[in-house]
């Protein structure tokens, strides 16, 4: 094998597909990048760890085709580092000789018989807007759980009914939840997925630039237990999370007592100063008032910090405690320049949604529910 790419196209490639190798891989092969050169003129670079796959082809003056298995984070951080002039890779006894002008590196081969099969390119169930699907993804990644007790709380739950798609994802203590339109193949189309949270993220990150991108459900992604995502010439599969996801839909109140209007950044900024003096895991409080919101953390001896953001109410006046950080995670999902807080009662889930103006209509396009924390009165 050999071939010569350019410096730019080789590092954005080999660092798209090292993204996701394990940083601790069960087995020692699974830390290697597939590189396949072929006589057409493209190369192809691909990694999989038997949950998470990633291929992406890129152009290249191949003087003879092959593959080879080369250590996936030493590639990335090598091929980052080059001078910006052509590289030149070859395959010379047991080594992989990596040239780029003046700057030489010998790699050694991994064994490729070892390597597991990649799944199929997926074929596509539909295709999604990537900035808009990129968007809706982070807005309700930030709600699904980081940790390991309950692992089917760390997935997305990806509901597609026709034309309509819905992404929902909750750790407990609040729940996210948008509603997106998508383009079916099949306009009859109806899947349930549970997608793992943070491999979802990383991909609509790494593929919303690409202007659209292509999913596959099913047998379509390469088969049942996988989704598929492709844009341009990156395509990726993950493999689903299993089991039923809680039915959490009714947590979302259905009627409110108390709205509370006001504008994002200035509520975002007082509670980021207020929770300064916070003790860690401890809420702030929040008073609504008739014209202001009061926000105050600290208490007896401790350091103590109040701030008030002028706010628009409708309905009874209420005290409220939030985990800040939960709250600031709320506040900044919502991303428009006004929030909406509704309220039944204080003890009970509260729901945030953006809106344009300070008396335009909201956007329940996404929603998000936080749990009020109980506090000492």
């Amino acid at each position: 094998m050999k071939f010569r790419v350019e410096r730019d196209v080789l590092a954005e490639a080999v660092t798209w597909v090292a993204r996701g190798l394990p940083a601790r891989p069960p087995v020692p092969v699974l830390a290697g990048i597939m590189v396949t050169a072929s006589s057409e003129g493209s190369l192809t670079l691909a990694a999989f760890d038997y949950e998470v796959s990633a291929r992406i082809t890129v152009p290249a003056e191949v003087e003879q085709d092959g593959s080879v298995l080369v250590l996936g984070r030493l590639l990335a951080d090598i091929s980052r580092n080059l001078p910006p002039r052509p590289v030149d890779v070859e395959i010379v006894g047991s080594k992989v000789e990596v040239t780029c002008g003046s700057s030489r590196f010998s790699l050694m081969q991994m064994p490729s018989a070892d390597y597991p099969t990649l799944p199929a390119s997926p074929q596509a169930s539909g295709t999604v807007d990537g900035h808009l699907f990129t968007q809706a993804v982070s807005q309700v990644a930030i709600a699904a759980d980081r940790g390991d007790t309950l692992p089917i709380l760390t997935g997305v739950r990806v509901e597609i009914e026709g034309e309509k798609m819905t992404l929902l994802a909750t750790d407990r203590y609040r729940l996210a939840m948008r509603e997106l339109t998508w383009h079916p193949a099949d306009p009859s189309v109806s899947h349930v997925l549970l997608v793992p949270g943070r491999t979802l993220l990383d991909t609509a990150k790494a593929l919303g630039a690409s202007g659209s991108i292509d999913l596959a459900f099913g047998g379509a992604a390469g088969g049942d237990g996988l989704v598929g995502f492709e844009a341009g010439q990156r395509r990726s599969t993950t493999r689903l999370l299993d089991g039923d996801y809680p039915k959490v839909a009714s947590i979302f109140p259905t009627s409110s007592d108390t709205d509370a209007v006001f504008a994002t950044h200035d509520l975002v900024e007082a509670v980021k100063r207020v929770a300064l003096v916070a003790e860690r895991n401890t809420p702030v409080r929040l008073t609504f008032t008739d014209g202001q919101v009061t926000i105050e953390a600290g208490t007896g001896d401790d350091a103590q910090a109040s701030e008030a953001v002028e706010v628009s109410l409708t309905g009874p006046e209420l005290e409220v405690a939030f985990n800040p950080h939960y709250l600031l995670d709320g506040l900044g999902a919502v991303g428009m320049p006004f929030t909406r807080i509704s309220f039944t009662q204080p003890t009970r889930p509260a729901v945030l949604v953006g809106q344009p103006e300070a008396d335009s209509d909201a956007d329940t396009a996404y929603r998000y529910v936080l749990m009020p924390v109980r506090f000492a009165s």
